[in-house]
């Protein structure tokens, strides 16, 4: 029985494993590898195995650092099923589709720009991800599954973004029986919209993400009233813009909650949100198509904004022409929109007009890849290039770490506690270097547990 790490914890992350025994081989997830010089390369390379040897892949949720190789899997002759839930199922058609817009634009873009015309062609297209639809096969959380004779599993809700799943996996070779779990992305406990991630007692060997492992989080009272003073400041003093970039699936929606509910209580002005994403648009209606997944509260605040006739008011900008609109707007808007580490899509024109704004207000509400443009302004660059084109930035950034859909060192050891007994082998991945290594760590000293490794990308291990 063997495990190879495709994507482990380092500077450019992207998270997949493939597991083989004597009788079958497998992937749990197949993601697109970002931050970092080296993405692009590693996302372009060969598979480490033949793609159409795999019997089937199960898929933890829909982020593209988890789900975004898919298509090129299939490309490459993966004909097996992908096994997920059914809302990730959903998120799925909306988020590769997306993707594969940007790398065709991507590949168009830089065959116009190459002087000899020879631009890479696109990593995947639309129809490589429709293709790849056709392969999937969902499944409800708590429910067992039965993708081979020789293996069981169970998705467990992990309170990340709609659909996330823990996935507990049993497998049998030959004489030996392991139980092997992998965490996927945990979310953080008590956050709005999503549950909490389930517990898990017992494993035998633990794959476990690490993304805030070397830190704390905010609480959320703290983040709602840094999310307060920011927005009334920009709206209400600096008569700015508020230009938030934000994942289209789980943070957008997440963002549009906490400004609906923070009005309904009188903590924010009257104010105009922008949703320009039309992928985030998709998952807000996917997000109501999956409501019994979500948390009351959330219920209970669609009910009463349904009864407020348009206030707060929220448009979903749709078309091209509307979105390039928005930047005629200097103040009075609250604009949420994709990429959410600002590397891609219509977020960076929303930048460009505002960054040099000191009226305007940036607000980071997630994680930030290194190499990515989020990563720079985060890091308080001063001067930054969007399409080629320098911009001083001279907005107010804020950083709000609270939101973040990722569980921080003391959730992710509060998951770990449930543990009975120690795994016999903790593997660390899906976070910076230095970060699993203080994560490792902290595992090793504040609960005791030994057998804690942080793998090295292809490395494999003997189970």
């Amino acid at each position: 029985m063997k495990l190879t790490f495709l994507g482990a914890a380092g500077e450019v992350t992207g998270s997949s494993f493939l597991v083989e025994t004597e009788t079958l081989r497998f992937l749990v997830d197949c993601g697109m590898f970002q931050g970092g010089r080296e993405a692009d390369t590693k996302n372009y390379a060969r598979f480490a195995f033949d793609p159409a040897t795999l019997d089937f892949v199960l898929l933890t949720h829909a982020h593209i650092d988890h789900s975004g190789l898919l298509p090129r899997l299939v490309a490459a002759g993966f004909k097996g099923p992908i096994h997920a839930t059914a809302a990730t199922c959903d998120l799925l058609e909306v988020m590769l589709v997306d993707s594969a817009h940007i790398q065709e634009k991507e590949a168009e873009w830089k065959q116009k720009t190459d002087a000899r015309g020879a631009g890479k062609p696109p990593l995947y297209t639309v129809a490589e991800v429709t293709r790849t639809m056709r392969q999937l096969k969902p499944v409800a959380y708590d429910t067992g599954l039965a993708p081979h004779p020789d293996v069981r599993c169970t998705f467990r809700d992990a309170g990340h973004i709609l659909g996330a799943a823990i996935i507990e996996l049993w497998l049998q070779d030959g004489t030996k029986n392991r139980k092997l779990v992998f965490s996927g992305d945990i979310g953080q406990p008590g956050r709005p919209l999503v549950r909490d991630p389930t517990a898990v007692t017992d494993a035998d060997v633990l794959v476990v993400e690490s993304t805030y492992g070397n830190r704390r989080h905010k609480s959320l009272d703290d983040t709602l009233a840094e999310l307060e003073h920011a927005i009334t400041d920009t709206l209400v003093r600096k008569k700015g813009n508020v230009i938030i970039p934000a994942f289209a699936v789980g943070r957008t929606q997440e963002i549009i909650y906490l400004l609906v509910e923070m009005y309904r209580r009188g903590r924010l002005p009257e104010m105009d949100i922008y949703v320009d994403s039309p992928m985030a648009t998709k998952a807000t209606e996917i997000t109501a198509k999956h409501w019994a997944l979500l948390d009351q509260d959330a219920a209970t605040l669609l009910q009463w904004l349904k009864g407020r006739h348009g206030h707060p008011r929220i448009h979903f900008v749709q078309d091209v022409l509307e979105s390039t609109n928005l930047q005629r707007i200097k103040q009075g808007a609250v604009i949420i929109s994709a990429s959410g580490m600002c590397n891609a899509g219509r977020i960076k024109h929303h930048l460009r007009h505002n960054l040099g704004r000191k009226a305007s207000s940036i607000l980071i509400v997630g994680f930030q890849a290194a190499g990515t443009l989020g990563r720079r302004i985060v890091d308080g660059a001063k001067n930054v290039r969007i399409f080629g084109i320098p911009v001083a930035v001279r907005a107010d950034i804020y950083t709000i770490g609270g939101l973040s859909a990722h569980a921080d060192q003391e959730a992710l050891l509060g998951w770990l506690s449930h543990f009975k007994h120690a795994p016999q082998r903790t593997f660390v991945v899906h976070g910076e270097q230095t970060t699993a290594e203080i994560f490792a760590a902290a595992i090793h000293d504040k609960l005791g547990w030994s057998g804690v490794d942080i793998p090295a990308l292809h490395s494999s291990v003997i189970l």
